[in-house]
């Protein structure tokens, strides 16, 4: 039997490995991800070199000096001009809108009647930016009328961040938590992306060789439980070497883009805004070399072996039991075009475990619903992955969790690979006819 399974699996590895398709997009797809990250950089730079133009037209006494410019947004004051001619001048230059504050007794009844004229619905972080100004005017008028100075406000309005601190002294950072959920869920959305390419692969193959007839010869050789097993690997293999391949040539192109081109890589991501709060021991470094340098620590605390190990364990286990459902289906039917019924039940597990688990993790990643989604076999390789950046035991993943994961996605498996086999040796000789939920369940007794 080993020496037939081992037969199987070369043979699925090499076909697939040597199939055109496969080399193409073997060698595309490191051109096709370093262009497209190149891509976004660019357009990430060009947008925030985009300025909006907005005209201000101030009839009142008040604002006189607030509005100035900032990285996205500046300002163009109208002197001597009615409403409808800043109107006209401000389509006429083709600026984004024009600001008007009309006349008025008190600051907040000019407040109230000002507009922002614009060509369409404005940008909302036009609009966030103009709201802070009068929200920042208003409430200090307001104090003003309460008795409170200038400078007393200004002393009122001086942001607060809250020291955060483990309970052995060291210092911690606000984000933690998200950036860690994000690390895992990194690891997670490629389970489920080769789960879909790959588990897919299994199905059409499936499908080929049942409409091409030539199962019914190698059926006659080897048993549909090997068979099945056989496509399985030998695809998983193939998958692997694409994906290594992937890695190794996108990394290596995307760092010789860089050294080349100079491509500020870093448009894609923001500066993390935390305070520079110093604790009692702590190095006097800059607010913000302090706060990466954190932030690189604990991104180098996280347990790194733990995770690819956990990474290799739920790939396996989570692989072997979808493509084993993506084998049934493909014996259960003629075409590709009857797999449809069948498909959305498949991915809805795993478009669930990324959405829900991206909540229900960055919320309480030791809350009911993440536990939950953690252990049930079909969410939990990705689910799971995402808990497991902060480690096994005390703060992180307690271990029989993680333990009792693993425990029922092997039972899972064997269950549902029991079942596809069952699925797999009936539907694989059946021709010309659209199988029905009806008829896999009566495919199951057998």
């Amino acid at each position: 039997m080993a020496s037939k399974l081992g037969l199987i699996i070369k043979r699925e590895y090499l076909a697939k490995v040597r199939n055109r398709s496969f080399i193409v997009m073997t060698i595309l797809s490191p051109l096709l991800i370093v262009g497209m990250i190149v891509l976004i950089a660019y357009l990430a730079k060009v947008n925030d070199e985009d300025v909006r133009v907005v005209t201000v037209l101030n009839e009142s006494d008040f604002f006189q000096e607030d509005f100035t410019p900032t990285k996205s947004v500046s300002f163009v004051n109208f002197q001597n001009l009615n409403l409808e001619q800043a109107k006209d001048s401000t389509n006429a230059l083709e600026y984004y809108g024009l600001l008007y504050l009309p006349k008025g007794a008190s600051l907040e009844e000019v407040a109230h009647q000002t507009y922002l004229f614009t060509k369409n619905n404005p940008n909302t972080t036009v609009t966030q930016q103009l709201e802070r100004i009068f929200q920042r005017q208003l409430r200090q008028d307001r104090l003003k009328r309460l008795g409170v100075s200038s400078e007393q406000f200004s002393s009122v309005e001086e942001p607060f961040e809250i020291n955060l601190s483990t309970f052995e002294g060291e210092r911690s950072m606000k984000g933690i938590n998200e950036l860690k959920a994000f690390i895992g869920g990194g690891f997670g959305y490629a389970i489920m992306m080769f789960i879909i390419i790959y588990g897919g692969f299994v199905m059409r193959s499936v499908i080929e060789e049942k409409t091409s007839r030539i199962i019914e010869v190698i059926i006659s050789s080897v048993k549909p439980f090997q068979l099945m097993l056989g496509k399985i690997i030998g695809t998983s293999l193939a998958g692997l070497t694409q994906f290594a391949i992937w890695i190794v040539s996108a990394s290596a192109l995307l760092l010789l883009v860089v050294m080349l081109f100079g491509v500020d890589i870093s448009a894609l991501s923001q500066d993390p805004n935390m305070s520079g709060a110093s604790m009692p021991g702590m190095s006097q470094l800059a607010p913000m070399d302090s706060d990466m340098m954190l932030y690189a620590k604990e991104i180098l605390d996280i347990p790194w072996g733990l995770m690819i190990f956990s990474f290799l364990i739920y790939f396996v286990l989570g692989y072997l039991i979808y493509s084993s459902i993506y084998a049934a289906i493909g014996a259960a039917v003629d075409n590709e075009t009857d797999t449809q019924q069948f498909i959305f039940p498949i991915i809805l597990p795993l478009m669930l475990a990324i959405y829900v688990g991206f909540f229900s993790v960055f919320s309480n990643p030791h809350g009911p619903i993440a536990v939950g989604f953690s252990l049930f076999p079909l969410t939990s390789p990705i689910v799971m992955l995402m808990r497991l950046p902060g480690g096994i035991g005390e703060g992180g993943v307690p271990l029989w969790q993680f333990l009792l994961s693993i425990f029922l996605l092997i039972v899972t498996f064997l269950g549902i690979v029991t079942l596809a086999a069952k699925v797999y040796r009936v539907g694989i000789l059946m021709y010309g006819k659209k199988p029905t939920y009806k008829e896999l369940v009566k495919w199951l007794r057998y």
